[in-house]
């Protein structure tokens, strides 16, 4: 693992969402829109590696992907986040009530396997 000792590291930050649970018209619970849980301080540094698909044809267009490692600190918050959530880059923030960057959550590690860090592999550019 790289040395990410240091505050100074984390030089994002961003908001993590997760679906709510409402009530249909014959009172099921169903998933919602995705809501604001958390905002945290984050890295995000994008991957060039050839091992990842990072173009996607829908509806007959390229589109591009670009993942990223998204590295916070462990803590009750981070350690809830599942891959069905989503995040945001708070810094961006929302227009229209939908977040301006998001990205998907594919994994979950604890790369240095002392609970420090967790590190996610995220993707901007797919629908969630």
């Amino acid at each position: 693992m790289a040395n990410r000792s240091g505050a100074g590291t984390l030089n994002c930050r961003v908001m993590f969402q997760r679906r709510a649970v409402v009530n249909d018209e014959y009172g099921n619970s169903v998933l919602g829109e995705f809501v604001d849980v958390f905002p945290i301080s984050a890295r995000m540094a994008p991957q060039f590696s050839g091992r990842l698909n990072v173009e996607a044809a829908t509806a007959a267009r390229l589109a591009a992907k670009q993942p990223y490692n998204l590295t916070v600190r462990s803590c009750s918050d981070t350690r809830e986040v599942t891959p069905a959530w989503r995040v945001y880059d708070a810094r961006k923030g929302l227009a229209g009530g939908k977040p301006v960057r998001p990205f998907n959550i594919k994994t979950i590690v604890n790369p240095d396997e002392q609970g420090a860090y967790i590190e996610m592999l995220v993707v901007e550019g797919e629908s969630s």
